[in-house]
């Protein structure tokens, strides 16, 4: 867990993911690189570790989480895919896009990561850490970007550091994320209507390539 000196900070290695695994398996918090930025990891299906993230990022608690998984088959387990959103996620998981769609009925998700809305917001991350973590975990990760509510996103391990401090307990150390910039959110509605929430890498053009 962080010491006295700051943040446990880590360069990424077997050693490190592993231990990155066992945090974030007793409910702490993790940094983790992506390709977008540093993400604040916890596990999404246990309330307390939900509830760290929003303290550690001074975040209010009725803004929802993104939940990171590995791959479409464990987003189907936590919301309702149409065609629309299984395009979607063909053409660009994994990657910069986080999917917001209907909560599945029973999903092992902590009512705080949706902040009790009916809609969960899903993303595939591409990046090898992120990646390895959930695989070493086993779990649906909440990870918003790492960093204190309004402050620019971190694209460093330092950045985070600095940013966060111990209210996180491990941070792995990847270097410089890619695209420096959050992830594309875009909500799909039963009406079948669709919206950009919140613009990143990926731009509206391919989206709507796609939906039309």
């Amino acid at each position: 867990m962080a010491g006295g000196n700051g943040p446990l900070v880590q360069a990424i290695d077997p050693a490190a993911l592993a231990r990155a695994a066992e945090v974030l398996r007793a409910g702490g918090l993790v940094a983790v690189p992506t390709e977008t930025v540093y993400g604040l990891a916890a596990r999404a299906d246990r309330a307390d570790a939900g509830a760290r993230i929003y303290r550690a990022k001074g975040r209010p608690d009725f803004n929802p989480l993104i939940v990171h998984v590995p791959d479409l088959a464990a987003a189907e387990r936590l919301a309702r895919f149409d065609e629309r959103a299984r395009a979607l996620a063909a053409a660009f998981w994994p990657g910069p896009l986080t999917l917001v769609l209907p909560l599945r009925e029973g999903a092992a998700l902590a009512p705080a990561v949706t902040a009790g809305l009916d809609t969960v917001a899903l993303r595939c991350p591409a990046h090898p850490a992120m990646r390895a973590v959930l695989d070493a975990t086993g779990l649906p990760l909440a990870a918003p970007s790492a960093n204190r509510s309004g402050a620019v996103s971190p694209t460093r391990a330092a950045h985070v550091a600095a940013s966060l401090g111990e209210r996180v307990d491990l941070i792995l150390d990847g270097g410089a994320c890619e695209a420096g910039l959050e992830s594309t959110i875009v909500a799909l509605r039963a009406d079948g209507t669709w919206q950009v929430l919140r613009p990143g890498p990926l731009p509206e053009s391919r989206i709507s390539a796609i939906l039309g």
